[in-house]
């Protein structure tokens, strides 16, 4: 059995080759890469290591190639701890927080839910970000979140939908994700979650921020052969359609990658609310309160989750992803309609 000075000596090698400079650097191959996070996982390297290692990676960005190497590494040991979960229409990896808006993707899910559909949900939180999280607006809302696969099928099947820390399905990559605490800045363990589909649903559905990640996100699916996986610039990086721009959603489905454009729904600059309110979600559920934005930005997002399942016109799934909004039980609180 290799010591811990041994192993920390086989991953320098990784560090080795990706922090030569412009020119003597390399890129990892698959293999190469899946080797080094699956060594960074299993805590095979120093955190002096994983620190440079992640950093070097974040200043001159990874390629599809090692993302999928990564992803790899990291789908291994997260498939087996959710073996027996229930199988879901939807996956939504929610990693990026709000600062802007309202949660609104938590009443599309809901909506979605009542016609249905069922979600799986995942995500962490940052403190230090000051930004909201889907956790805390899931509690808010009365929901309890899952700390087991049986108590997450137990949500499925009452609920339509739950919520998993990635703390819980996959604890050594929610330590990267932490790291940002310390090394001040994410890495590519924010991306790996947004990837990672832990509950192999039929759909998984990724929201980024940065321009060209979203098609990044498409060209790594492809590479491992996933199925209906897309990805679209949401709001502050979310899994919810901005409705004041137009949305390019990327999509790989049977080995082919596709770009559909839905609509700019509202005009821009739209009133923003001075606080992130559970109770504003509440009230406008229940339509005790309007909001121009945040029904566009429902509606919206519901479109984009009906094009994946059923692929349809955008004029189509928009009108009806209307109807399911308008339609919605304002009394149903965490019953299933289906």
């Amino acid at each position: 059995m290799k010591n811990r000075k041994t192993m920390s000596n086989d991953f320098s090698q990784y560090i080795k080759l990706i922090g030569k400079g412009k020119k003597a650097g390399k890129y990892l191959d698959f293999q190469q890469a899946q080797d080094a996070m699956s060594a960074v996982l299993e805590k095979k390297a120093t955190a002096e290591q994983v620190g440079a290692f992640l950093m070097l990676l974040r200043v001159r960005e990874e390629s599809e190639q090692e993302l999928a190497g990564f992803l790899t590494a990291t789908k291994t040991k997260t498939m087996r701890s959710l073996s027996s979960l229930t199988p879901v229409d939807i996956d939504l990896g929610c990693y990026a927080g709000k600062r802007r808006h309202q949660f609104w993707l938590m009443l599309a899910i809901k909506t979605m839910v009542q016609h249905g559909y069922t979600f799986f949900l995942h995500g962490t939180s940052e403190p230090h970000s000051q930004r909201l999280y889907l956790k805390q607006v899931w509690q808010e809302l009365g929901y309890e979140v899952s700390t087991t696969v049986e108590h997450a099928n137990k949500m499925i099947a009452t609920v339509g939908a739950c919520y998993m820390d990635l703390a819980v399905i996959n604890p050594a990559l929610d330590e990267l994700i932490q790291l940002r605490e310390t090394l001040g800045l994410r890495s590519c363990a924010n991306t790996l979650a947004r990837m990672l589909n832990p509950s192999n649903a039929a759909v998984s559905l990724h929201g980024v921020y940065h321009r060209d990640f979203d098609l990044r996100h498409i060209e790594v699916a492809k590479l491992l052969n996933e199925n209906n996986v897309a990805c679209f610039r949401g709001d502050g990086g979310e899994i919810e359609l901005n409705p004041e721009r137009e949305c390019i959603v990327h999509r790989v489905f049977n080995n082919h990658i596709e770009s559909i454009t839905f609509p700019q729904l509202l005009p821009s600059w739209q009133t923003k609310d001075r606080e992130l309110s559970s109770a504003k979600l509440e009230q406008v559920w229940l339509a005790q309160q309007s909001d121009e934005y945040g029904e566009a930005a429902i509606i919206g997002t519901i479109a984009v989750m009906l094009y994946l399942i059923a692929p349809n016109s955008v004029e189509m799934c928009l009108n009806k992803a209307k109807q399911l909004w308008q339609q919605r039980d304002k009394n149903a609180q965490t019953q299933r309609s289906k």
